[in-house]
C-alpha cells in the first residue's frame, strides 16, 4: 500500500470532508495499480480512460437491430406511438415491443423517443395549462423553487409536480397518466408496481446548458462517494430507475432539447468518470440533440451521459414534464404523499369507470399514483401470509373501485396501512 504522499497515488476529494470515504478512495486507487490480476471489487479513478469510453460511444446504431422502430436519428431510436398502439393490443405484440425497448435501453444506445405519445384526445393542452398555472401560482406565493442547475430566475422548476397535479385537476391527471405508452415502457424496464415521480422544468430563453452527467441513484453521489460502492452496485443502479420527459411545447434545436451521448450507459466506471474534466470535454464534443414535437416523449437509461441544452431562442419557453420512474424495489428520489393523491383522484376514478373508462386506463392511472409495493410495512399489523405480501395502496384502490367503496371507506383503509 502506497502512502498518501506517494506521487503515484491519485487522490481525489478533500481531506476531512469525506472521512472514511476519502480513505477508501485512496486505497482503491492504490490497489488498482497492484500486480493482482483479479478484477477489483470497486472502480477507481485509474479505471477511467477516455479512450475506453470513446470505443464504446462511437459505435453506430443499426435500424435493423430494432425492427419495430421508425428510424434512427443521430443514434437515438425513434418509434411512432400510433404504430406501436396497433401492435400492443395483443399480448405477444406487447411483449415484443417491451423486449425491444429493453434492448435499446440496456445493450443498445440507451435512449429512445416515442413520437406522439401524449398527444391524445386534447389532454396535452389541458395538462399544459394546469402545469403553467402551478408555475405561476408558486411564483405569486413566493414558493417557486427555481432550477438546481441554473441561475435563480432563469428557469422555472416545480418539484413534486405529480402530487400537485393530482390535487389541482384530478380529472386531467387521470386522462394524462392513464397513458398507454408510459405504462408500456415503465413495465418493460422496471416491471409492475413501479413508482412515478414528476418535476416540471420550464427553460426560458437564455437558459444555460447543464454539464454532462448521469442520474439517480449513483448519479446523485459525489465522485468520492461513488467509488465506495462496489462494481455490481454500479451496474444495478441503472436498473432501478427510468428517466423520461414529455414535451409540452415544440422543442426545435434552438430551444436546447436534451443532449445525449448514445451508448454511454455501458461504460462501467461512468458514475466516477462523469465528474472528470476530460470526460466532460469529450462528452460535450460528442453529444447529439434530437428535436421533439409537442406530445413526444423521450426515455433513457439513467446511466446515459446527458444534460439539458441551452435555450438560445428569443421567445420559446421549453416546458417539459420530467419523469423519474422507480422500480418497486428501489427508493424514489422524491417523497410524495400518495395517500393524499389517492383521496384527491378517487372520485374521478369512480366517474371514469362509470362512464365506460377501460380497465387498462384505470390500471395505468392507479399505477402512476398509488404505491404499488407493500413494503416496508408494519408486520405486526399486516403480517405476510406465506409468500403473499400484504396489500399495497394500489390493491386497495383497485378493490375499492370493484366493490364501489365510498371515499370515506377508502380513506380509512389507507390510514390502516
Amino acid at each position: 500500500m502506497r502512502s498518501a504522499g506517494d506521487p503515484q497515488v491519485r487522490v481525489c476529494g478533500k481531506v476531512g470532508t469525506y472521512g472514511a470515504t476519502f480513505a477508501l478512495t485512496m486505497e482503491l486507487t492504490a490497489l488498482s495499480r497492484s500486480s493482482d490480476t483479479r478484477t477489483p471489487a470497486h472502480y477507481s479513478l485509474m479505471d477511467c480512460r477516455v479512450e475506453d469510453f470513446a470505443a464504446i460511444v462511437e459505435q453506430p446504431v443499426d435500424l435493423d437491430d430494432f425492427p419495430l422502430a421508425d428510424r434512427i436519428d443521430q443514434g437515438v431510436v425513434v418509434y411512432e406511438s400510433n404504430s406501436l398502439r396497433r401492435r400492443i393490443g395483443e399480448v405477444a405484440g406487447r411483449l415484443e415491443a417491451q423486449a425491444e425497448f429493453v434492448r435499446v435501453l440496456d445493450e443498445g444506445p440507451g435512449v429512445l423517443v416515442l413520437t406522439g405519445a401524449f398527444d391524445v384526445d386534447g389532454v396535452l393542452d389541458t395538462a399544459t395549462d394546469v402545469f403553467r398555472g402551478i408555475i405561476e401560482t408558486e411564483k405569486v406565493a413566493g414558493t417557486a423553487a427555481g432550477d438546481h442547475f441554473a441561475t435563480p430566475g432563469a428557469n422555472d422548476r416545480v418539484w413534486n409536480a405529480l402530487e400537485k397535479f393530482a390535487v389541482e385537476d384530478p380529472d386531467t391527471f387521470i386522462r394524462y397518466y392513464s397513458n398507454d405508452m408510459l405504462a408500456l415502457i415503465c413495465e418493460a424496464w422496471l416491471g409492475p408496481r413501479y413508482q412515478v415521480t414528476s418535476q416540471l422544468n420550464q427553460v426560458n430563453p437564455g437558459g444555460k446548458a447543464q454539464s454532462p452527467h448521469r442520474d439517480y441513484h449513483l448519479g446523485f453521489q459525489t465522485m468520492e462517494s461513488a467509488q465506495a460502492f462496489p462494481r455490481h452496485i454500479h451496474r444495478m443502479s441503472a436498473m432501478l430507475t427510468l428517466q423520461g420527459a414529455v414535451a409540452h411545447a415544440d422543442m426545435p434545436m434552438e430551444t436546447g432539447p436534451t443532449f445525449l451521448i448514445p451508448h454511454s450507459q455501458k461504460y462501467g466506471p461512468g458514475y466516477i468518470a462523469s465528474h472528470l474534466p476530460e470526460f466532460q470535454e469529450y462528452s460535450n464534443k460528442r453529444a447529439v440533440q434530437v428535436p421533439l414535437g409537442r406530445g413526444d416523449a423521450i426515455f433513457f437509461n439513467p446511466a446515459l451521459f446527458h444534460g439539458a441544452g441551452e435555450n438560445v431562442s428569443d421567445h420559446v419557453r421549453r416546458l417539459g414534464n420530467l419523469l423519474q420512474i422507480s422500480s418497486a424495489f428501489g427508493r424514489a428520489m422524491e417523497s410524495i404523499d400518495r395517500a393524499r393523491m389517492i383521496k384527491a383522484i378517487y372520485p374521478s376514478l369512480v366517474k371514469w369507470k362509470a362512464s365506460g373508462g377501460s380497465e387498462t386506463d384505470l390500471r395505468n392511472a392507479i399505477a402512476a399514483s398509488a404505491e404499488g409495493y407493500a413494503f416496508p410495512s408494519d408486520l405486526d399489523a399486516h403480517p405476510p401470509s406465506g409468500s403473499e405480501p400484504p396489500p399495497a395502496q394500489a390493491d386497495l384502490v383497485t378493490m375499492a373501485l370493484r366493490e364501489e367503496w365510498s371515499p370515506t371507506r377508502l380513506a380509512t383503509a389507507l390510514e390502516s396501512l
